[in-house]
């Protein structure tokens, strides 16, 4: 029920901050005087509906977005009543259509922020003092080794622990790795993964302050590689993962004003972050086909909103709001961006074209040239069409793998 309720409630996100996109398209076309005359959340058959001022407001049956409907976009618009041609958008100076038209990707943007800012301060993050990457290699033993990590706990076909196995247990800190020190838990890992699968490694460790050494006969594992990219390999495993001290708490708060500050510095690392995924998300596409045929599914790859409401149920399932919080947060910030780029049919190609519209006016006036005029967008409409068909081919094949072979957190 738990499981759920988080889908529910993460899908209802995600079409709240479509609506406040739309609304923010909305509001600054009211502010500069364009026409607007619809307003609608959902698609589909129209629940209910009214009328305020010149502008229909309502709710359709299927929750899937939203829409607003401003008067005179393009040049070729047919929808401008007469004797209102002045109020038609496209009349409108520049800035100002960049302003409407980047008013969704700021509502984005300030709901990612606003949520960002919810977690640090009130909810907690991960504790950066908790860093795999800078604390002692303390390790917890597991019960056994699991094949892939997508997998949700033991199975009677996988093989026990070899740490377990070899008298290792929780608490233990490893200081070396067949003679190599170990500083951290991040070296551990790079040690293991460089060993031969099967092959015997020669551990050395501290308990309760003594020192010991134990013989272990290395595991098998699929697991992707440490650069984060690529289909998973088969490495050797030890069977342990990273237990942190009890006197390092696992999550942190920083109140409403240093939360400020950190959110502001999430931001900048989550915008840097999403500009990242984007230049990589042609190379992980391969990786979406193979998972719709059983290959493990890369955990760092693109998922669907289907994929992340799915996320959203497993964090309520485990009491992880946090989790909850911040893919809400950087799923906004994402969308955010994506709408921003110089692409038709999406905002930034109408803000992209308008500014287009005006280096062209620009340089045709130096030249003493004639004004070329606007844009015709018809003659744009093939390109446009390519880009929803390739767009809405790779969401088909992001939802699918997300039903079929679907990324998990915490229930594997």
């Amino acid at each position: 029920m738990a499981y759920l309720t988080g889908v529910v409630l993460f899908a209802l996100i995600i079409f709240v901050s479509v609506c406040l996109h739309e609304a923010g398209h909305m509001l600054t076309a009211k502010a500069f005087g364009m026409k607007v005359t619809r307003y609608f959340a959902g698609f589909g058959p129209t629940l209910f509906s009214f009328k305020r001022g010149e502008t229909e407001y309502g709710l359709k049956g299927i929750p899937l977005g939203g829409f607003v409907k401003i008067v005179g976009m393009t040049p070729q618009d047919d929808d401008v009543p007469a004797g209102e041609e002045h109020r038609a958008m496209w009349r409108y100076p520049v800035w100002k259509r960049t302003v409407v038209m980047s008013a969704g990707s700021a509502t984005h943007f300030i709901l990612g922020f606003v949520l960002l800012w919810i977690t640090l301060s009130f909810v907690g993050v991960p504790n950066p003092a908790a860093d795999p990457a800078t604390l002692p290699a303390t390790i917890g033993v597991q019960q056994c080794v699991v094949t892939t990590e997508t997998q949700a706990g033991c199975t009677a076909a996988d093989q026990p622990s070899p740490a377990r196995a070899a008298g290792l247990r929780d608490g233990d800190t490893i200081t070396s790795f067949n003679g190599a020190p170990v500083a951290n838990y991040q070296d551990l890992v790079g040690l293991i993964r460089g060993a031969v699968p099967g092959g015997t490694a020669i551990i050395g460790y501290q308990r309760d302050g003594q020192p010991g050494t134990a013989t272990v006969v290395l595991g098998s594992a699929l697991r992707t590689p440490l650069s984060g990219s690529g289909p998973a390999i088969t490495v050797a495993a030890l069977g342990v993962g990273f237990q942190l001290p009890a006197s390092v708490p696992t999550t942190v708060t920083y109140g409403p004003v240093r939360g400020t500050g950190k959110a502001v510095q999430f931001t900048g690392q989550t915008f840097v972050g999403v500009g990242q995924a984007l230049k990589k998300f042609p190379e992980k596409v391969p990786n979406l086909w193979h998972a719709l045929t059983g290959a493990p599914r890369d955990p760092n790859g693109p998922i669907s909103v289907v994929g992340a409401s799915r996320l959203g149920g497993e964090s309520v399932q485990y009491g992880q709001w946090a989790f909850f919080l911040l893919i809400a947060s950087s799923l906004n910030f994402f969308v955010g961006i994506f709408n921003l780029l110089p692409l038709l049919p999406l905002d930034g190609g109408h803000i992209a074209i308008a500014w287009f519209e005006r280096a062209r006016s620009w340089l045709y006036a130096r030249l003493r040239r004639r004004d070329p005029g606007r844009v015709n967008y018809l003659k744009l409409m093939p390109v446009t069409y390519a880009v929803i068909l390739i767009f809405g081919t790779l969401s088909l094949l992001t939802i699918a793998a997300d039903i079929v072979n679907p990324v998990t957190i915490f229930g594997r």
